[in-house]
């Protein structure tokens, strides 16, 4: 006997229930995306909660039951792309004894992340140095927390032990500040261009070494 069968009452009745859980956090995923992808055309600045709730399906008045407001979700995007960069440059960072194998790690888990995340990190380097408000005290923030864990890693060296707080801070600094530079030359150059990426990389590890060279002569209390 041959039975018809509507296929999609067959997967509704076959598909795992969704909570309200995951149907919330699905719609929130869906605010970010929606986000980042209009940012990338026009700039946060540029763009209006309503169109971030039409591109994500939603209605407007929807967009509240997951964001206070525009710069709660900018906010939420900083500290979503920074805490998984932190968290995979830290991991990086666990295995080499050196500084040469703990730069090395670090700039190529870098490059990596940024090939995988360019829209987060245009969204990134365009509310860093042209953002106000709430979004851009929050990369701030992400900024100091990802210095003052590598100036904590630093420590670990034996030829650092001796350093002040302060002075481990200020070399951790100068090379965030240096990483920064790093994102946006990778950024700025031509998508899928093996070559410059690698020159980039080289040039990002021998901008590193430079001011870990300065390391043997500096003392803490120095002028």
């Amino acid at each position: 006997m041959a039975y018809n069968v509507d296929v999609r009452t067959l997967n509704a009745v076959t598909a795992e229930p969704v909570s309200r859980h995951e149907r919330k956090e699905r719609t929130r995923r869906a605010l970010l995306d929606a986000a980042l992808r209009l940012f990338a055309e026009r700039g946060f600045g540029g763009v209006s909660l309503r169109e971030v709730a039409k591109q994500a399906g939603i209605v407007p008045t929807a967009f509240y039951r997951h964001f206070a407001s525009m710069e709660d979700l900018g906010v939420a995007l900083v500290e979503e792309s920074m805490r998984t960069l932190r968290g995979m440059i830290r991991s990086a960072r666990n295995d080499p004894r050196t500084s040469a194998g703990m730069i090395r790690a670090s700039v190529r888990t870098l490059a990596e992340h940024v090939r995988a995340n360019e829209a987060h990190y245009w969204f990134l380097i365009r509310e860093r140095y042209g953002g106000t408000g709430a979004v851009r005290q929050a990369i701030g923030i992400e900024l100091r927390l990802f210095s003052r864990e590598l100036a904590v890693d630093l420590a670990r060296f034996e030829y650092l032990r001796e350093w002040s707080t302060e002075d481990l801070n200020m070399m951790a600094d100068l090379i965030v500040t240096a990483m920064l530079g790093t994102v946006l030359d990778l950024l700025e150059a031509r998508q899928g261009d093996t070559e410059a990426d690698a020159r980039i990389v080289r040039t990002a590890e021998k901008r590193l070494r430079l001011i870990t060279l300065g390391v043997p002569g500096w003392r803490t209390g120095q002028a």
